[in-house]
């Protein structure tokens, strides 16, 4: 087996006392795509938050394990160091720092001291990757995401894991509130990774995105746990028919797992 194994195993998630996620296993392997499809409120994005450290989020069983180490134990800028990443739903605006000064830190962060990056490589990377994207150069000198639209900040999201490179990345409806175009440049920056040191997750409410960025597997998340597992044709039949067949099948009465509490 290639590449990194990101596992997740009987996770349990808490938000002000109330559980969303409730005993979630999934275990991601270097040059796998993965997709989480599932209702609204379901826990996808609660999720994606929960692995990588966000705050709000408690823990309250179950394991996170990237290459056999305790992703858990780590503090935020640890797991991104790592190799982990994460691309918002609703990407920050951050004063004062521009994309390049960003990015190039960050770059740096990953690696040992006195092997930073050279200014001249990091260009020609950057330089690069904003050409895969159909960037403007003017976005590198532009504050992170300040004034940017929606599509041009998840274009700027996806032009971050160009650059970082990371072992496992999980997209949390990097879709959303794109148009079709803007659809086709990110799906085309995400399979630009593709390959044996690359595993991703990929959460969407939609089918349309797996269009452009086929998924090895696809999952449904219900009542904060993976309740079908399948290939794309799956995506497929829940854009066609929606998920009653599913609840149906499983006897599930009320998808949601709290009131408000992820889209």
């Amino acid at each position: 087996m290639a590449g990194s194994t990101l596992k997740i195993k009987d996770l349990h998630v808490e938000i002000e006392g109330t559980e969303i996620i409730k005993g979630f296993d999934l275990e991601i392997n270097g040059g796998e795509i993965h997709a989480i499809m599932g209702p609204n409120g379901t826990g996808k994005s609660t999720l994606a938050s929960a692995i990588m450290g966000h705050p709000k989020f408690e823990i309250t069983q179950g394991s996170v394990e990237l290459d056999g180490e305790d992703v858990l134990e780590m503090e935020v800028d640890e797991r991104a160091r790592a190799g982990m990443f994460l691309a918002m739903q609703y990407p920050s605006e951050v004063t004062g720092v521009t994309t390049s000064d960003f990015l190039r830190t960050s770059i740096n962060a990953r690696r040992e001291e006195g092997d930073e990056i050279s200014l001249m490589k990091f260009i020609k990377k950057m330089d690069s990757q904003m050409n895969t994207l159909d960037m403007d150069e003017a976005f590198s000198t532009r504050y992170l995401n300040e004034g940017f639209s929606g599509g041009e900040k998840k274009r700027n999201e996806i032009l971050q894991l160009l650059m970082l490179e990371p072992k496992i990345a999980i997209l949390d409806e990097v879709d959303s509130g794109l148009d079709i175009d803007a659809l086709k440049v990110v799906s085309k920056g995400v399979n630009s990774m593709r390959s044996d040191d690359f595993g991703c997750l990929i959460i969407t409410h939609y089918q349309r995105l797996l269009n452009y960025i086929e998924p090895d597997y696809v999952h449904v998340i219900m009542q904060g746990r993976i309740v079908k597992s399948g290939d794309a044709s799956l995506a497929q039949r829940l854009e066609n028919e929606g998920y009653d067949w599913i609840k149906e099948e499983l006897g599930i009465e009320d998808e949601r797992v709290g009131q408000n509490q992820e889209a």
